[in-house]
């Protein structure tokens, strides 16, 4: 690891691990900044749904990257990592810590390996390709995709629109398909990172902390911040916000397709198929320290010895 670096540290972990916890504590200890890594977290007024740090979290310790953009716009990888780059680079300069924490492990790894060249979106032809699936179908057009990227449709289902189209738009662009220049990788992170994952060590602890959280979050209005997004007529289901955990569900719910109680039942669900998939994510990671959510003050020790070896 090159010395010569700046120092930035990596929480990582699935939702409800008690990430934010930590990092207030480590805050309060250190000369740290918090750069929030967290693809809900980006939107105004999606707060309750999102788990976002409330007042009391954010005057203790201030998270960067959150509520920077209005909920019908999209923000990409590549989005974020210039901007999280431009944050690490001013906090460092104010002579501080870079403290990365989230959850949305696609980020940190464009963080860290840095993106292929795929081009900028191109707003003529993902209109194009919207006008398409209108007229003949998204299945249509996902075996347009089998023919000239196997390898992408494969992976991409055909009802996940935003991926598919993404993949095609590419391709008539470029030229290129997806899976050919994902192979390019871009440039890597000019700083020495401390990687930490924190979360419970049994599973149903964390299935416990999902549930008590999402409970908490429909006790606290999480209805009526839905009912708020649901009647802005710029919005709909296919957008990334609205695809976000917990407000597809209740999206599906004020949408007259299920009961409030189905809504809330589903939402738990998606919310432990989404920490079961950051745990899979995580434990192909590498150099990655875990820390125990159920003891804080160890994890904390961990982290601070870290730093103060530095």
């Amino acid at each position: 690891m090159n010395k010569e670096l700046p120092l930035a540290i990596f929480l990582m972990g699935p939702t409800a691990s008690g990430k934010t916890e930590l990092a207030i504590r480590l805050r309060q200890k250190y000369p740290i900044e918090i750069i929030s890594v967290d693809s809900a977290l980006i939107y105004q007024g999606m707060d309750i749904g999102t788990a976002k740090p409330d007042e009391r979290e954010q005057s203790l310790a201030p998270h960067r990257l959150i509520d920077i953009l209005d909920p019908a716009e999209s923000y990409s990888a590549a989005d974020f990592r210039r901007d999280a780059l431009e944050q690490m680079n001013s906090i460092v300069a104010e002579g501080k810590i870079p403290l990365l924490v989230g959850g949305t492990m696609l980020y940190y790894k464009a963080l860290l390996e840095g993106l292929s060249p795929l081009p900028a979106a191109n707003p003529e032809i993902r209109k194009q390709i919207e006008q398409e699936a209108l007229t003949l179908g998204w299945q249509v057009l996902h075996d347009q995709l089998a023919e000239i990227d196997p390898v992408s449709a494969a992976r991409i289902h055909p009802n996940d629109p935003q991926r598919l189209s993404r993949a095609l738009e590419v391709y008539r662009i470029s030229g290129k398909t997806l899976t050919e220049l994902t192979q390019t990788k871009g440039e890597t992170l000019p700083f020495r990172v401390e990687q930490f994952a924190i979360a419970p060590k049994e599973r149903a602890e964390l299935h416990r902390r999902i549930e008590l959280r999402f409970d908490k979050m429909v006790e606290a209005g999480f209805e009526d911040e839905m009912r708020a997004l649901y009647a802005r007529k710029d919005l709909h289901p296919d957008l990334p916000s609205i695809r976000c955990v917990g407000y597809r569900q209740m999206w599906d719910y004020l949408d007259g397709n299920c009961t409030l109680d189905e809504a809330i039942f589903r939402g738990i669900c998606a919310t432990r198929q989404l920490a079961k998939r950051q745990i899979t994510w995580l434990r192909s990671w590498d150099n990655l320290t875990w820390l125990d959510s159920e003891n804080i003050d160890e994890a904390l020790e961990t982290v601070s010895n870290a730093i103060a070896s530095e």
